[in-house]
């Protein structure tokens, strides 16, 4: 899987790479088993520091997505995919919902943005 950042985002280097892990389990990108670049080398083909990739793998880590073992790096999870079926199924009937309504997905994801951003 091919992870990338965007300097110029407003969202935090750490968490557009933590966003991009988590659609890639969803997708089913990355599976179970599937071991991520270590933290220096995915920092050193990015150009940042490694403790920005190290913070977004922690942050999987705690959500339960990696297991981080050292000298063996992160590994993706079998309870990863597990964890976001729900949400996936979820997201399934949003789709359908909204292109019943002719309701764009921008549109949907401004809303759930302004919900969240009004909390």
């Amino acid at each position: 899987m091919l992870l990338r950042v965007d300097p110029a985002s407003p969202l935090p280097l750490f968490e557009q790479l933590a966003t991009q892990v988590r659609a890639g389990v969803v997708a089913g990108t990355l599976t179970s088993g599937e071991r991520l670049p270590s933290a220096r080398d995915l920092a050193e083909s990015l150009d940042i520091n490694p403790h920005t990739v190290l913070h977004a793998y922690q942050l999987l880590r705690d959500e339960g997505l990696l297991e981080l073992r050292r000298g063996r790096g992160a590994v993706v999870t079998a309870r990863g995919a597990e964890y976001y079926a729900p949400l996936v199924g979820a997201l399934e009937n949003v789709r359908r919902e909204a292109a019943a309504l002719g309701l764009p997905l921008s549109a949907v994801a401004a809303m759930l943005s302004s919900t969240e951003e009004n909390r």
